[in-house]
């Protein structure tokens, strides 16, 4: 049987990617849909792309974590990925696979310092620095050779980044003088789809027979979501992950006000009695017994009617907070922990109260004390 065409372009090597989208994409193609593999670009370094090509795009993730009361532990084999190209020195490479007609999609995770342009960007830079700047080259070079434009799927965490990254796009074309034509086919030619991505990726383990032979293996929990803004054109893989969307920000609401929210307002209580790990303050009873009661009784019957599946989505917060194979530190959860009670917790205490007509009580004693962290 022949290989499946590269129809993905993946801007990003990193861990998060390798367990997420294309770990659906291995999996889409393993169930017959014929998705196509993924050229990844790798920005930074050299290091992932050489070490994936001397695997031939192949490795594994280690599915870890606790999920609907019993402990995950196993190994899938992911070869949804063809080639990586370094874009420092395979630019022209990349332009190449730009070109081709069975191209259909780009990916990209490259933080929110990705979306940054550099200002010493120009049209005539192989590569330029930035990511949009990269990203705008491509688009030209497809354009340029006549043909149809792309679904565009930014994986970054960023609310509306679909929108941010299309007119960080535009704005560039703008700049640099590119024709009208062009900028009209960037808008209705190709397709910018937003989305919301969820998964925890812990990165390599310390110790598995498998790092003996496998540079690039990587531990995930089992819980994954990606809500994907549909499109009557997205050639994208079907996954029981993947939520098609016509809005997604509901997903966003749901995951910071539930899932980011139980990590602040967790923090808050264990870190004054000693604790350093979501799972060791997760399975203390009286902390539990407190986070439960907060989630139920007031962080989500707040939010009922604005996201889906409220409780669902909170139960299965409790199962990835007691992951038993992942060390997520408070210390890391306390980072700009000022913006984060404000967001994730004042919020909604402002809304039970307008909702309900009356103070919540479990979120007015943790914002009591919210700045003794």
């Amino acid at each position: 049987m022949a290989p499946l065409p590269e129809t993905i372009l993946q801007f990003g090597a990193g861990r998060f990617l390798r367990a997420f989208a294309d770990y659906f994409v291995h999996e889409g193609n393993e169930a017959g849909q014929n998705v196509g593999r993924i050229v990844v670009v790798q920005s930074t370094g050299d290091a992932r792309a050489d070490a994936l090509n001397r695997q031939q795009g192949q490795y594994h993730v280690i599915i870890r974590g606790y999920q609907d009361g019993q402990v995950i532990d196993r190994v899938e084999e992911i070869r949804s990925i063809s080639r990586a190209l370094h874009a420092g020195k395979d630019w022209n490479a990349v332009l190449e696979v730009a070109r081709s007609p069975e191209l259909q999609t780009i990916l990209s995770n490259t933080t929110e310092a990705g979306f940054k342009l550099d200002p010493t960007d120009t049209p005539d830079l192989a590569p330029p620095n930035s990511f949009p700047a990269k990203l705008l080259q491509v688009l030209k070079a497809r354009f340029d050779a006549g043909l149809p434009g792309l679904g565009i799927i930014p994986c970054e965490l960023m609310e509306g980044n679909a929108g941010l990254l299309r007119g960080i796009v535009l704005d560039l074309a703008q700049s640099w003088n590119y024709p009208t034509e062009f900028q009209t086919w960037l808008t209705q030619s190709c397709r910018w789809l937003h989305t919301l991505v969820d998964r925890i990726v812990s990165g390599t383990p310390t110790e598995h027979p498998l790092l003996a032979t496998d540079e690039m293996v990587i531990v995930a929990e089992p819980f994954a979501f990606f809500a994907l803004e549909s499109s009557p054109l997205d050639p994208f893989v079907n996954h029981p992950a993947i939520r098609r969307a016509a809005d997604v920000q509901p997903f966003f609401l749901r995951k910071v006000r539930i899932l980011n929210a139980a990590h602040t307002a967790l923090l808050i209580k264990a870190v004054p009695r000693g604790f350093k790990l979501v799972r060791e303050a997760i399975a203390d009873p009286e902390l539990e017994t407190f986070l439960k009661q907060l989630l139920f009784q007031e962080i989500v019957p707040t939010l009922e009617g604005r996201v889906e599946d409220g409780e669902k989505f909170a139960l299965q917060t409790l199962d990835r907070f007691r992951n038993p194979f992942l060390d997520h530190k408070f210390s890391d959860i306390a980072l700009h922990h000022a913006d984060k009670v404000k967001i994730r917790l004042m919020t909604t205490q402002a809304e039970y109260l307008a909702k309900f007509g009356k103070p919540a009580p479990l979120l007015t004693e943790v914002l009591s004390n919210w700045a003794v962290v």
